[in-house]
């Protein structure tokens, strides 16, 4: 799969600085299953017979539901990583058609609706995450699936590998930082907490509007 590898549009890191789907290390690939695992058991839980994945990045979970038989989309505000998105699905013999670039700012219910939403791995990277909790709230028809790096756990195990020292472990593009308690609280302001998944170092969340 084509990665961005730390790519900037607009001043924005974009995409994946590394591509954690594909390591080898034994370490990253056991925290990477757990995610898979939870990620996937929270779709199931949903059942959803559309879903819209919001900041798709590269494409890897979009074009994994299509070819799991799901109507799936992904779009992103970048375009330069929406098109590794589309020549990966191409390359994987997937329309690459469904894939657009629209910011969460700019969501509409009637473009971007779903039964399932799926934002993961998105809000740590923006300026305003309660405007795109709220934009996601008005595209939302049932359920919302978020994800984001639990600190400072986070931080501590990017440290414990030599990674983003002068940082502090701070990946390149996290501008915000949120305990688990502390991102639950603020997601409760916009969505029902339907059920918590806390699959090392990350919390995910599946909501409900409400």
């Amino acid at each position: 799969m084509k990665i961005s590898r730390g790519m900037r549009e607009q001043g924005v890191v974009v995409g994946n600085t590394c591509d954690k789907y594909g390591t080898r290390n034994p370490v990253a690939r056991r925290l990477m299953r757990g995610f898979h695992e939870a990620l996937e058991g929270l779709v199931q839980q949903a059942s959803p017979a559309t879903i819209h994945e919001i900041g798709c990045g590269e494409g890897y979970w979009v074009n994994r539901w299509r070819q799991a038989g799901f109507q799936a989309r992904g779009s992103d505000f970048s375009a330069r990583v929406i098109e590794l998105a589309r020549s990966n699905a191409a390359s994987l013999g997937v329309s690459p058609e469904h894939f657009s670039v629209r910011s969460i700012y700019d969501l509409r219910a009637e473009e971007d609706g779903a039964d399932l939403l799926v934002c993961c791995e998105v809000l740590e990277h923006i300026e305003d995450p309660e405007a795109g909790l709220e934009a996601l709230r008005r595209a939302a028809q049932h359920h919302v699936i978020l994800s984001v790096p639990r600190e400072p756990v986070w931080r501590m195990l990017n440290m414990a590998r030599g990674r983003y020292l002068k940082d502090l472990g701070n990946t390149p593009g996290h501008i915000q930082h949120w305990s688990r308690s502390d991102f639950i609280r603020l997601v409760e302001r916009h969505f029902r907490v339907v059920e918590l998944r806390a699959p090392l170092p990350w919390t995910m969340l599946l909501c409900r509007v409400p």
